[in-house]
Formats: C-alpha cells, structure tokens, sequence
C-alpha cells in the first residue's frame, strides 16, 4: 500500500513538474517546433522524388534541390541563385527548411502556400525557364510517374494540381525540431550554456522578438528593411509592394525564419551579410537604432545558433528512368 503511494506521489509530481515546463516554453516569445504530423506518406513520398527531379526544367539539369538544397540548411549558400542558362536571379533563395510554418511563401509573399508556390519556379524564365504544360507532358511519357501518380491520385491523367500538391506535402515534412534552445524551453536547463542564456536574454530585451518569434522565430510578418536607419542595397526586389502595390509597403519583406540559421548564410534579401556577426551588427542599426559591443553581438551569435535543429534524413530517391533513352544535349556547354 505505501509502495503504491509513493508511485501515486512521484507521478503526481513529474505531471507537476512537467507542467512547469510546459508552462515555462509557453511563457516565452519563441515555441519549440513540433514534429511533422498527419503526412500522406505516399503523396509526400512521389514529392520527394518530383523536387529531385531536374526534368522538371527545361535544361534537365536543375531541380527545387538546385536552389533549396536540403544538404546546405534547404538554401544554396550563394547571394542569388543561378537559373536556366545561367542567369542570375534578383534575390537569394530563402531556406525550405521548416517553410511550412511561414505565413506566406516568397520573401514578397506572393505565394500563399507550399502548393503555391511550388509552381513558380518551374515555369519562371530566370529559374526552371519550362511550362507547366511542358513540365506534366515530360511526366505523362514516363512509366514509373504515370504509374506513381495514378496509385497516390487514383487518377488516370497527371496534372499539375497533383505535381505542387505532392511536392507541397514532401516540404510539410522538412521540419527540424529537437534543437538544443528546444530542449532548454522544455526544460533541460543543461541545453544551451550561460553564454547562449544571455545571448537570448538580449535577444529579447533589444526587442528582436517583436519580429522573431513563435515556432519558425519568424516567418510570421512582413516587415521593412530599414525601419530605423535607411538599408543600402543594390539589390532590385521592392518587397510587399510589388503583390499589393501598396506604396507603404515598398521594402517590405517577410521576416525570415531564425531556425538553422547557422547553416542559411549568406544573409537577407540580398545576401549582403556573409556571417552571422555581420548580420546582427546591421540588424540592430537598421532595425533597432542599436549598437552592439563586439560581447554583446558574441552572446547573440551563441544563442542563434543553438536553434540548429534535427535535420530530416533524406536519402536520394530513385528516378524513373525516361522511356525515351535519347540524352538531352547540355545546354550549359
């Protein structure tokens, strides 16, 4: 009977105790990302293989994982991505990495989701330079895709709904939860260090939250770049302004997710900051009308990157091979 009650007691107290940490992360600006839940595996199974797929461009050569490498934190780690014939495009690839919990997708936000947005590389002139229309043709005259898409659709034709709807539940899935600052939020006070704890202190305290926060630690507003002191770029993107055409909102960009941004460089819009110092130095003068001392930007540097997470294990999916052996010539050559 006692030995019962000091189970009844000690479980009574984890539920305490773990309730204590669940209020603890509640009361902070930023959430520990959850898991990936609800996938159509065998939907999210045939994205897989479609963002891999180069055929999907009109050179055969470059894919989503071209530009959102899942290798290099779900970016290409360069100021602007190279597209079809080796064009320049006008602004750096955001990460895919944990994209679906964004409030839009695009840093102008012209995509409202994944499904959305899925779509417009492929047809863009500057990226995948290839139609919808011509990008479903090359699917229809391959076998193992007309076999996948009927057996996930149940229908007898593939469309492109069904291409961005299967890529979109792929990218559902490139969560990464489980980093050190989560851990510390669900209360392991070992996770991150005292220099990393000051760091996020100041992170708030300097009001970068007010931006940064929630799951993604961004990703969930639009805001303008230079809202203290004027940002200098030679960049051309508008922002905001070239969706709404609202002029109030020109150099209005989405926030952009904080998590793994360690992995994510260069950084902003134009990818004129090569280190993580560098862009927290200029994030508090153009943002924040504040300088920070070389500790200071040392304790902030430390915190972000203990929201490096658990990256999925993605292993290389294998293509259906073309019923057409025919090679396309390289159009880089």
């Amino acid at each position: 009977m006692k030995q019962k009650h000091l189970v009844n007691m000690f479980a009574a107290l984890s539920l305490t105790l773990g309730a204590g940490f669940a209020a603890a992360a509640s009361d902070e600006p930023i959430q520990p990302i959850k898991a990936a839940t609800g996938i159509n595996q065998a939907k999210a199974e045939l994205g897989k293989k479609l963002y891999f797929e180069p055929r999907l461009s009109k050179s055969g050569f470059i894919s989503c994982n071209s530009c959102h490498n899942l290798a290099r934190g779900g970016t290409d780690n360069i100021p602007s991505s190279i597209g079809d014939r080796w064009q320049q495009g006008p602004i750096k690839a955001p990460t895919v990495l944990n994209s679906s919990l964004n409030v839009a997708q695009f840093w102008d936000g012209r995509a409202a989701n994944l499904k959305e947005q899925a779509g417009g590389p492929i047809a863009n002139p500057m990226e995948m330079g290839f139609t919808h229309t011509l990008a479903v043709n090359v699917l229809s005259s391959i076998p193992g895709y007309v076999s996948e898409f009927k057996q996930v659709f149940g229908k007898n034709k593939i469309d492109m709904d069904q291409v961005t709807e299967a890529i979109a539940e792929f990218e559902k899935t490139l969560v990464t939860p489980n980093s050190r600052f989560d851990q510390w939020l669900l209360g392991n006070e070992n996770a991150i260090t005292a220099e990393e704890k000051a760091g996020y202190a100041l992170f708030k305290s300097s009001g970068c939250v007010a931006c940064h926060n929630g799951e993604a630690v961004g990703g969930n507003s639009f805001q303008k770049m230079g809202l203290v002191e004027p940002y200098n770029t030679n960049n051309p993107a508008e922002g905001r302004v070239a969706v709404t055409g609202n002029d109030a909102e020109r150099f209005n960009f989405k926030v952009p997710t904080l998590r793994n941004v360690e992995l994510t460089y260069p950084y902003f819009h134009d990818g004129a900051a090569n280190t993580l110092t560098e862009a927290v130095n200029t994030m508090g003068r153009v943002q924040l009308g504040k300088k920070f001392t070389t500790k200071e930007n040392a304790q902030i540097v430390a915190f972000l990157k203990t929201l490096t997470g658990e990256r999925p294990n993605i292993t290389l999916p294998q293509l259906p091979p073309s019923a057409d052996k025919t090679p396309r010539p390289n159009p880089f050559n």
